[in-house]
């Protein structure tokens, strides 16, 4: 089987903290209501959107999560337009995909961004052509559900025992460990290491640059 390495986006491979936090409050001051502080949007960030707002007013009305996401949506939108979306990419990442690609690993991407949001975000930084499968909340339930790790696999040829998740939020420990991969926790991103850690990490790294000998060994 193939040997495949799936990543979260915001929080692992770049930090879109900024944005996600503009979109989000500007989508809530939108529909005249006090945004939620930063700290709780970014504990929020790799479920789906609609999940998101589920946890933030949990005695809200669908109708008005769904009005919450479709203006975080044209928020997030209007930033891009504007120029002010930033998502730079950690410090190593690029390192990290050639390494494991000249090792013969396959990469994917498992996020809770957008189809359209997360091809502008690799599309941005040149690195799209590096991931054989994208899987997106578009397209899946909202991590931790292990649906996304279950296609990108299928996608790949892998297996649960050839698969790794590299991911920030104790959603993605959840979710590897859901789909029996292994559950690598990275600190650099939005949720704390024991976090990580009681949601099932095995391991955690620090700096991307350890990555490659994590995974590899």
């Amino acid at each position: 089987m193939n040997r495949l390495a799936i990543f979260d986006c915001d929080g692992t491979l770049v930090d879109g903290q900024a944005s996600i936090c503009a979109a989000m409050e500007s989508c809530f001051v939108a529909a005249g209501m006090q945004a939620p502080a930063r700290e709780r949007t970014r504990r929020l960030v790799g479920l789906s959107m609609m999940d998101a707002m589920q946890v933030l007013l949990p005695g809200a009305e669908a109708e008005l999560h769904a009005e919450l996401v479709e203006g975080y949506k044209s928020a997030f939108q209007q930033l891009r337009r504007d120029g002010l979306v930033e998502e730079p990419l950690y410090d190593g990442v690029e390192q990290v995909l050639a390494a494991l690609e000249a090792e013969g690993w396959l990469l994917g991407v498992a996020t809770g961004k957008s189809d359209r949001g997360l091809g502008h975000c690799l599309d941005c930084h040149g690195i799209k052509g590096r991931f054989v499968t994208l899987q997106t909340a578009d397209r899946h339930p909202s991590k931790p559900h292990p649906s996304m790790i279950e296609q990108a696999m299928a996608d790949a040829g892998a297996a649960p025992q050839t698969t790794v998740m590299i991911g920030d939020t104790s959603y993605d420990m959840a979710m590897a460990r859901s789909a029996g991969a292994r559950a690598v926790g990275v600190t650099w991103g939005y949720h704390g290491a024991q976090d990580l850690l009681a949601a099932g990490a095995h391991i955690l790294a620090d700096h991307p640059s350890q990555l490659p000998e994590m995974i590899m060994t």
